[in-house]
């Protein structure tokens, strides 16, 4: 039994270097990151405006399903000769178009980017 048991280490000390370990890993995460540029602000303004969009395209084309689904149901019960309740009035599916990024962000990101050098002439 003794052959088992490492003479370096005691569970003590294996504690207290993992602690250690873990303690400087966890200071790590604490680390205050830079305040995010113009460029960056633009960029997740423009990332967050395509989201939105794409969260109403989602929403317009489960709308358009949705009324498709219901219209089959209605066309297949009536075949059936089954008795229907009135159809419920909803709102219309509002189509959102385009996407068209904000004004001031595209502005931004255009002003960020690095203009090309001017072409220098040879001697």
């Amino acid at each position: 039994m003794r052959l088992l048991r490492s003479p370096h280490f005691s569970r003590l000390s294996l504690g207290l270097l993992l602690g250690g370990v873990g303690l400087m890993a966890s200071s790590a995460a604490w680390a205050k990151l830079p305040a995010p540029t113009d460029e960056a602000k633009a960029k997740a303004a423009v990332t967050a405006a395509k989201t939105a969009w794409t969260d109403k395209v989602s929403a317009y084309q489960l709308c358009q399903s949705m009324n498709r689904v219901a219209e089959g149901y209605r066309k297949s019960a009536k075949a059936a000769g089954k008795e229907l309740q009135p159809v419920v009035e909803t709102p219309a599916c509002a189509d959102p178009g385009p996407f068209v990024p904000p004004e001031a962000a595209v502005s931004a990101v255009a002003a960020a980017a690095p203009a090309a050098p001017a072409a220098q002439p040879k001697k």
